[in-house]
């Protein structure tokens, strides 16, 4: 690939990068950890992209993958750390009970299942580019987030 304006592309994908490393860990510290060593890869690594897929594809790629080493290397849970994504002392005891239950179901999903789920709804990712970073389809994405779903509605259901 000819020439790319490693500051554009930093511009760019930084906010998506982000989303995506976030929508991951669901921890805004590993995400910024996740996001910075993914550009540093992707900087030495610029050359070996051959435009097979989009530049945000891949630097979700090299994301996904460096997340994936740090919970090998820290043997992170996923778990937040006690946190509860936007939420604070005004928040409801009922809505943060309701949070608590579903970051529970969620981390209990297997794989891809809990994976394609953070990215749909806390990454915002469009179904077509979740396939694309399984190497799936986009109607594959679609099915998945909407087994994930009831998976995670059946847990509810379940523990009522």
């Amino acid at each position: 690939m000819a020439d790319i304006d490693f500051e554009e592309v930093y511009r760019q994908y930084f906010a998506d990068v982000y989303k995506y490393a976030f929508a991951l860990s669901r921890n805004a510290h590993m995400a910024e950890e996740v996001t910075q060593e993914t550009f540093f890869r992707a900087l030495s690594a610029i050359d070996s992209f051959r435009g097979e897929c989009q530049l945000r594809v891949w630097l979700c790629q090299i994301a996904r993958n460096r997340y994936l080493s740090l919970c090998r290397e820290n043997k992170h849970t996923g778990e937040m750390d006690g946190e509860i994504a936007d939420g604070g002392i005004e928040t409801g005891f009922e809505e943060r009970e309701t949070a608590k239950r579903l970051h529970i179901l969620l981390h209990a999903l297997p794989e891809p299942y809990r994976e394609v789920f953070s990215l749909r709804t806390f990454g915002e990712l469009p179904f077509g580019e979740i396939g694309e970073l399984f190497g799936k389809t986009e109607s594959w994405a679609r099915v998945t987030y909407f087994r994930a779903r009831q998976k995670l509605k059946e847990g509810f259901d379940h523990e009522m």
